[in-house]
Formats: structure tokens, sequence, C-alpha cells
């Protein structure tokens, strides 16, 4: 096995699992293995353009690749359309605690009130643990757009979340909010 070789599997069985979850919140459950396959197959046509830190460059690449195609159209809402699916009423028995279920289920009704970029620019930090010089990158855009959208998501999430403890309200359907919510998914 050649170096090139190497570093390409070692690639893979490190970030094949983050660009999956990255892949699977953009485009339909059936086409992500497919599309994360395409991002692994121009990392080994690259492998010598692949930078040490990886997982922006995979990460966009991604990006690069669930925008062709389905289209930026599409794709406007689709991330926060995703991430809401991701709690099904399997998720409500799994859990021990039904307060865990409706955190997630707040919290996701939370992070639907952002844009598309506002909702990304959250996503990559808190759930794929991106900086943000990486994940700017990711999102196609400079440090400071990026920077940003991350103050405005994280200030609109916050007021969301706020909200919905003060008595009395809450948003449409949606249950009042747990104290407690859980960053990752």
């Amino acid at each position: 096995m050649d170096e090139q070789e190497a570093r390409f599997i070692s690639l893979y069985e490190a970030y094949y699992r983050n660009v999956f979850s990255y892949i699977v919140l953009r485009v339909a459950p059936q086409a992500a293995e497919d599309l994360t396959g395409e991002v692994f197959t121009i990392a080994w046509r690259k492998i010598g353009e692949v930078p040490e830190q990886a997982l922006p460059w995979l990460l966009g690449v991604a990006r690069n690749l669930a925008r062709q195609s389905h289209g930026a159209a599409g794709q406007a809402r689709g991330l926060i359309d995703r991430l809401a699916g991701l709690t099904t009423d399997a998720d409500r028995y799994a859990w021990d605690a039904a307060d865990h279920v409706i955190a997630r289920d707040q919290a996701l009704a939370a992070l639907r009130t952002l844009s598309a970029k506002e909702a990304e620019a959250v996503t990559l930090t808190a759930w794929h643990g991106l900086e943000p010089p990486e994940a700017a990158r990711v999102a196609g855009c400079s440090r400071t757009a990026f920077i940003v959208r991350l103050h405005r998501g994280r200030r609109r999430l916050a007021r969301a979340l706020d909200a919905s403890h003060e008595p009395g309200t809450q948003a449409p359907g949606r249950a009042p909010h747990p104290q407690v919510i859980q960053e990752k998914p």
C-alpha cells in the first residue's frame, strides 16, 4: 500500500460518518449514500490537494455536490426541514424521559426559525465541531460573513428558545421548551 492510498483510507475511516451526516441533512436519505461516495471519489482523485485538516475540505465538497444535485431553489428550506424530520414517533418511545424528546423537538422548532444560512452556520459549529474559519470555507463565504451568520443565528435561536419559556407563549403546535436542551441530535 502506497502513501496516498494509506492517507485516503485514513481519511475515509476518520470522516465518513461526518460527511454522511452532513449530506443526509441536505438531500433525500436514499441519495445521501451515493453523494457521500462521490465526495470520497473526488477526495481520492485529488488526494494530493486535500489539506491536513481534511474535514472542512470534505464538507465543502459535500456542500457543492448537494447543491449541484438538487439545485439551490429546493435547498433553501431543505436543511431545516430535514433536521425537523429527525425526530419521529419511534424516537418518543426510545428515550427514557419524555423531556429529552420534547427538548429535541423544541430545539428543532427553534432551529426552523433561522434562515437556511444561519441554520447551516449553527450546525457546522455546534454539531460538526468546526471552527468559524473552517466552517466559512465549507459554507463558501468569507470568515467575516460566516461569523455574522453565526452570531445572528445564535441570537435568533436564543430568542426563539427564550420566548418559549415565557408563560403562555409557545410556537404554534409546539409544547413549551424545557430548560435543558441537548446540542447534538
